[in-house]
């Protein structure tokens, strides 16, 4: 018997996110529960268990694209989390943050790195890194 798409989406919420990608579904139970359900079926049944890239990949692709957005910072900082969940770095995030700036401008690359830098705290992640120059 084939898992249905809610419970593949679920299952790869849970692996994902955890709790923080639970507790957004839950926050929509009393006002859109379907809006949650669309989320599970669609987003991690469908796109984010499809083959072809991994779950690091995608996740990085996910923060470069609400970095590159500018107002998703709760969004973003639930896909930090879920980066640094699947084995993505602080590094690896920092330098998709930069590289965003060219596309998405400053003032977009800095948002996400005020958040990345609330998120890399709450991870415990606080050493600076020096770049090469």
């Amino acid at each position: 018997m084939t898992a249905s798409r809610y419970e593949t989406g679920l299952a790869r919420l849970t692996e994902i996110d955890g709790a923080a990608g639970e507790n957004v579904i839950a926050a929509l139970a009393d006002i859109a529960p379907d809006l949650g359900r669309y989320v599970i079926e669609f987003g991690f049944g469908d796109v984010y268990s499809r083959p072809g890239l991994d779950i690091r990949s995608r996740e990085l692709a996910t923060v470069a694209a609400l970095t590159a957005l500018g107002h998703a910072q709760p969004q973003l900082a639930v896909h930090l989390h879920a980066a640094l969940n699947v084995g993505c770095t602080r590094e690896e995030l920092v330098e998709v943050i930069i590289q965003m700036s060219l596309y998405a401008g400053f003032p977009a690359a800095l948002n996400a790195m005020f958040t990345a830098k609330t998120v890399f705290e709450a991870h415990g992640q606080t050493t600076h890194q020096t770049t090469n120059q």
